[in-house]
């Protein structure tokens, strides 16, 4: 595995339509060491366009904590299990936090 950088650290947002699919997912994903964890926000508003229509939807956030090795079968993951036929999956480097917390992340996926 890659050795550890601060650029190395992904946050992967992922929307879910409720608390159900959202606890299931992070339950996989967790289990499967492809994140250390897993928070859930619920009760989000969602605007957005789908097959050209303008849509709403009351959904809930995930954020998902992981390291760059793992980001690719993340993102397979999300796409298999995920009941969405187009889930938003969007990872974001993290580019600052507390070392030991840092550490705990690779710790948690190795």
């Amino acid at each position: 595995m890659k050795k550890r950088s601060i650029l190395n650290y992904l946050i992967f947002i992922v929307t879910v339509p409720n608390i159900e699919e959202g606890k299931k997912i992070a339950e996989i994903l967790v289990k499967d060491k492809l994140a250390a964890c897993v928070n859930i926000i619920q009760n989000v508003f969602s605007v957005y366009r789908w097959k050209g229509k303008i849509e709403e939807d009351n959904e809930h956030i995930l954020l998902i904590k992981t390291i760059e090795p793992k980001a690719d079968l993340l993102v397979q993951k999300i796409a298999d299990i995920h009941p969405y036929t187009e889930p938003e999956c969007i990872g974001i480097k993290i580019e600052k936090g507390s070392k030991t917390y840092l550490n705990w992340i690779w710790e948690s996926v190795e």
